[in-house]
């Protein structure tokens, strides 16, 4: 049997080594959450750099491993990493990831030449004018064979085509991850989401009482959540020191894009019923309430007149006039 050893540190991510081909211990690790990384040569958790280990994916490969024969070793450190590091680190490996789309990109585009040069040259060889097989002629097995060739051609480069215009689609798509990665938009959800994340996870951590509903007498019936213990709040404390490196990096890229004027720092607190907020695909729309974390206004219906009333959170905000400013203009006109 074979000794398997799963590893998880936050630069590395989780990764199982020490398989032999044919022992059986890949498709274990594949059924239980594992993908192969060709370049390393390994199994591994993918996505799993810079998080916190899946304890679940890694017990039970372990526990498949060992039921199969092999023996198990498992080390995971919890440590994170700094994340400008870790984002360094992530830009880094999506540009050489790129260069890698652009080269294939090209080398599928030389290739689609190719093959568009071999076409015509097997259309070439056809007879002129486009005469039709001469059924019992000698020539009736080379006419036949070269409009094989020309069709067979055809079919390659199109293919050829199609393969380097979706080479070339992913090649584009990959440079724009890092840039759509650091959007305010992005950035300010990140922020929320991460927030959110770690509130649930100090409820985890504290324990927490939560109202379940109130009954007819005004009673209130609630559900009380005991404080995590052992290695599950080791667990969450790890969890939480991660994210909150986390959110104080993202929330200073937040702070760098807003004095950048690359977005508007826009709250209930700055925005009022009746200001002006432009939003994406309808310009310049009245207020008609502000909420806690989203404005209400009106926009056109896609089809038909009528008009339609919806939210858009502070961060989709793309501009923003207030009420005073909107009047003085008007005053002046």
């Amino acid at each position: 049997m074979t000794t398997i050893d799963i590893t998880h540190t936050a630069a590395d991510g989780t990764l199982a080594d020490g398989m032999i081909r044919g022992d059986g211990t890949y498709e274990i690790l594949r059924a239980n959450g594992f993908r192969w990384f060709r370049l390393l040569g390994m199994m591994g958790i993918q996505s799993s750099r810079d998080r916190q280990p899946n304890e679940h994916k890694i017990t039970r490969a372990a526990r498949a491993l060992e039921e199969a024969g092999h023996t198990v070793t498992v080390e995971i450190d919890r440590t994170h990493r700094d994340p400008a590091q870790a984002e360094a680190d992530r830009a880094d490996r999506q540009a050489d990831r790129v260069a890698a789309l652009e080269n294939k990109a090209d080398r599928r585009a030389a290739e689609a030449e190719a093959a568009w040069n071999a076409e015509h040259r097997a259309a070439a060889a056809l007879p002129p004018g486009g005469e039709p097989v001469k059924v019992g002629h000698h020539s009736e097995g080379r006419h036949r064979r070269a409009i094989d060739r020309a069709h067979n051609a055809l079919g390659k480069a199109v293919a050829a085509d199609r393969d380097a215009d979706h080479a070339a689609n992913r090649a584009e798509s990959a440079a724009r991850t890092t840039e759509l990665r650091y959007s305010p938009v992005t950035v300010a959800n990140r922020i929320q989401k991460l927030e959110a994340e770690q509130r649930a996870d100090q409820r985890a951590r504290d324990g927490h009482t939560r109202t379940l509903f109130t009954d007819a007498r005004g009673m209130k019936h609630t559900e009380k959540t005991t404080a995590a213990t052992g290695e599950y709040r080791e667990r969450i404390i790890a969890r939480m020191a991660e994210r909150a490196a986390n959110i104080t990096y993202w929330q200073g890229i937040r702070t760098a894009q807003i004095a950048d004027s690359k977005t508007g720092d826009y709250s209930p607190d700055t925005i009022t019923a009746g200001d002006l907020v432009k939003i994406r695909h309808h310009g310049w729309t009245p207020v008609l309430r502000t909420n806690k974390k989203t404005v209400s206004v009106e926009t056109p219906a896609p089809f038909g007149g009528r008009m339609i009333r919806h939210t858009v959170p502070y961060p989709e905000i793309q501009g923003h006039r207030p009420q005073s400013e909107t009047a003085d203009t008007a005053e002046a006109v």
